[in-house]
């Protein structure tokens, strides 16, 4: 819906550019050229963002069904770790080798 309506304002900015500017028709093409970069940049972000948390999301179901995840180099698991669901990080249990680390999900795999 939002993209729908984020062509919706570029078509009416178009519009609007096309009757009531007078700008020649290289700068016209110029700012289109501007406008159409900014939103395949805003596209793209948008997907990246999206699969980054896409495979965070992943990375926390498997650590919750008791499953190892890699964590740059590391084997993180439910036995050696707690999960901190408001920032994700996984942080080592008390009485074990990795207790008080804290790890974001973010930088795990799954």
């Amino acid at each position: 819906m939002a993209y729908i309506a984020g062509l919706v304002i570029v078509g009416l900015f178009f519009l609007s550019l096309h009757y009531f500017t007078e700008l020649t028709k290289q700068q016209k093409i110029l700012v289109t050229a501007s406008v159409f970069s900014v939103v395949i940049l805003a596209i793209a972000f948008n997907t990246y963002s999206s699969s980054k948390r896409e495979n965070m999301l992943n990375v926390v179901t498997k650590f919750n069904q008791g499953k190892k995840v890699n964590c740059d180099g590391l084997e993180v698991d439910n036995n050696s770790y707690t999960l901190s669901i408001g920032t994700y990080t996984f942080i080592g249990k008390e009485n074990t080798d990795n207790y008080g680390q804290m790890i974001s999900a973010s930088t795990c795999s799954d």
